[in-house]
């Protein structure tokens, strides 16, 4: 009767993510140099380096130049650099001018987005297999 119920992630074998307050660079700050975090990082200033984050939210007067290593992120201002993510959502304000590699991509109408879309292949899912090379006999 008073017991926990089971969150998804304790049922599936993945340990559930801990809530913490977002890491804040605020707009009108510059920091040049590579930042690396397994919390969140909510951007409004300008960071001129690559960045390692757990999810990072990008708001409309954010911007990064670098590379771009997160589990999920959302861009609602400007990155020039490779973005690489499990899920990314390009807001209708975004400008990314780099590829993107992920699992799950989303782009609001009025996003601007040069560059490739790379699908990011899981280890766990297996590759197709060669098929088996066909003698073919000549009579």
């Amino acid at each position: 009767m008073f017991s926990k119920p089971q969150t998804k992630g304790a049922a599936s074998g993945e340990a559930p993510r801990k809530p913490a307050a977002a890491s804040l660079v605020a707009e009108g700050v510059r920091i040049k140099g590579d930042i690396e975090t397994a919390g969140d990082l909510h951007l409004d200033g300008a960071i001129d380096g690559d960045l390692r984050v757990g999810l990072l939210i990008i708001g409309e007067s954010g911007s990064v130049t670098g590379a771009i290593h997160a589990d999920a992120i959302e861009v609602r201002g400007r990155v020039t650099g490779v973005i690489c993510a499990r899920r990314v959502k390009l807001w209708a304000t975004a400008r990314v001018d780099g590829d993107i590699s992920h699992t799950e991509l989303a782009i609001e109408a009025g996003a601007h987005f040069e560059g490739r879309s790379l699908a990011l292949i899981s280890p766990e899912t297996p590759a197709l297999e060669a098929p088996a090379s066909l003698s073919v006999a000549a009579e």
